[in-house]
């Protein structure tokens, strides 16, 4: 078999067409082209007037292998033609290799996308894991999370936008790409792995795949019920409060729950999220190695969908094979106040909505989700300024301190909830006051109406921010609309804060074991240890850090077949 890519048609091009440009490109005969399997479609914008789909097929020809070895000679220097690769995800090892005895089962804490990969992989290795998650199940904090966003339920801090069943990522775009370049055999297999659990199969081929906030919840309970099948246990409202240690060795020995349970484990998959701040104040107080880690903060912005369609796709704005356009933004700033930092678009929504995502009493977080079919009124995506180590120092209780950046981001989330009306309403200014640095008032008549839940109060953001965060975006702004024309849009809403762009800390762990460096048989994995961003790589860390996992079940197993002790006495204690 092999790939083709890079191949360009107009928008409006049939199958017949599609068929045709496949045999002239490779100089073929209609019947000599058995089969084209998709493998990947884009959009190239780059000339707004004369947009073209961009795609990959996997070709089965109706040719003799000398003739197929033939023709991959005639095209040799040609980078777009070449056999196609092998994407297929093996395990490390089989299930009949991990048989018993049994060794204790490998827990996995947090039922993100990095815990539930890592507990489904876990799983068809015949380990069958324990999967402990501090909220709910999706149903039930969906309940909680919109019953907030509507006025009709209290915040619950166990269950909200970034506690509970499926992590911070079941409420938002569901994108499933990532900047980190990655192993297809990994990507290949997160993405099967969603489908087989209820994801749209079109994931499996669109260049800026995504699945949506209604379809994330089904996906989600999809994974569970594999990993229950498989012989895992998934428990919710099951907060590990503590984390004990060998004396000696330093090995995890046990967890503590909140109930006062006491599990014993010597493997421990720790997928916290990275807003799971006590879990990391637990980590600090164990002693277990943590480091601060850089991060970014920020606004969210939105215009109405159409505008930035039209920007994007000029005259076929609204064509149904494109659907609601999307942008991705860097400017690297030269102002005095900012000099040397980035602003740039994080998590950007289209036809999406902008949430409460906090999950501490008194303090107000902005993200953006959307639903798969993309089709509110607006378009948003955070504007966020990197922060660096001697940015977060003074917030630190002490120099060197690992939770500086979390003491940071408490600050600026309370500023916010002050500023909002301390109701979590999210303050708001429209894009003209705050570039002339003028409070908003509320207007009626806006031509860009906020879709923040639970509601917004206008005013100014001057102070829900630092000084250089508010300096940079300020200077990007006019920047951006080079590229997005209409994006300085006066009447543009900006909602504060975007804090929670990724983990404020780094639990550092071996290259190779991947294990915490000073605590043998801890595994931190995910975006809250500081080792993904996104549910992609979030889930492709999960992947790797249960192989790591099994294969060191294989030596201790190993071990006791050659009469030494299989588990650490510490196990007993």
């Amino acid at each position: 078999m092999l790939r083709l890519s890079e191949l360009k048609l107009p928008l409006d091009h049939s199958e017949v067409e599609l068929k045709a440009a496949i045999c002239r490109r490779l100089g073929i005969t209609p019947d000599q082209l058995r089969t084209h399997q998709l493998v990947k479609r884009s959009v190239d914008a780059r000339k707004r007037q004369q947009l073209a789909l961009v795609y990959s097929f996997d070709l089965e020809l109706e040719l003799s292998p000398k003739a197929e070895a033939k023709l991959l000679q005639r095209f040799r220097g040609d980078p777009h033609l070449k056999a196609s690769p092998d994407t297929r995800y093996r395990l490390v090892c089989e299930p009949a290799e991990l048989a018993c005895p049994p060794l204790l089962r490998p827990v996995v804490i947090g039922a993100g996308p990095c815990g539930y990969f890592a507990a489904l992989l876990l799983a068809q290795m015949g380990l069958k894991p324990l999967l402990l998650e501090r909220g709910k199940a999706v149903k039930e904090r969906s309940a909680d999370t919109f019953g907030f966003w509507r006025g009709k339920l209290q915040f619950n801090p166990e269950s909200n936008a970034q506690f509970g069943e499926g992590g911070a990522g079941t409420f938002s775009d569901g994108k499933l790409y990532s900047q980190v370049s990655e192993a297809k055999t990994y990507v290949r297999k997160v993405l099967e792995e969603l489908v087989a659990a209820g994801a749209n199969p079109e994931i499996l081929t669109l260049h800026h795949p995504h699945i949506g906030t209604f379809k994330l919840a089904t996906v989600v309970r999809g994974l569970r019920s594999r990993i229950e099948e498989l012989g895992g246990e998934v428990r919710f409202e099951a907060r590990v409060d503590r984390l004990e240690r060998c004396q000696a060795s330093r090995a995890i020995q046990a967890l503590v729950l909140a109930s006062g349970e006491r599990i014993a484990a010597n493997q421990v998959v720790m997928a916290i999220g990275h807003s799971a701040r006590d879990s990391f104040a637990m980590v600090q107080a164990e002693g277990i190695a943590m480091e601060v880690k850089p991060f970014a903060v920020g606004l969210r912005i939105e215009h109405p969908q159409p505008l930035i369609d039209r920007a994007r796709w000029g005259p076929a704005a609204g064509h149904p094979k494109l659907g609601s356009a999307e942008y991705k933004l860097v400017h690297h700033c030269t102002g005095t106040n900012s000099s040397g930092r980035s602003v740039y678009s994080f998590c950007m929504c289209p036809g999406g909505l902008v949430v409460g995502a906090t999950s501490e009493p008194g303090r107000v977080v902005t993200n953006g989700m959307s639903q798969h079919s993309r089709n509110e009124r607006n378009a948003n995506s955070g504007l966020v300024v990197t922060v660096n180590g001697a940015d977060l120092e003074p917030y630190g209780a002490y120099p060197g301190d690992p939770l500086a950046g979390v003491a940071f981001q408490r600050h600026w989330e309370a500023q916010a909830f002050v500023a909002g009306g301390g109701n979590y309403k999210a303050p708001a200014q429209r894009l003209g006051d705050f570039l002339r640095g003028e409070a908003s008032s509320p207007d009626s008549s806006e031509a860009v109406k906020p879709s923040y839940q639970p509601g917004v109060s206008f005013g100014s953001l001057e102070n829900c921010l630092p000084s250089f965060v508010i300096a940079a975006i300020r200077e990007a702004l006019p920047a951006f609309s080079k590229n997005i024309p209409g994006f300085l849009m006066e009447g543009a809403v900006l909602t504060g804060v975007e804090t929670r762009t990724s983990s404020p800390v780094r639990i550092p762990r071996h290259k190779e074991t991947l294990e915490c460096i000073n605590t043998p048989g801890l595994y931190p994995a995910g975006e809250g240890a500081g080792y993904a961003g996104g549910i992609l790589s979030a889930a492709i860390d999960g992947i790797k850090v249960a192989e790591q996992v099994a294969l060191a079940q294989i030596t201790l197993r190993r071990l006791q077949r050659q009469g030494e002790p299989g588990e650490s006495a510490c196990d007993q204690a």
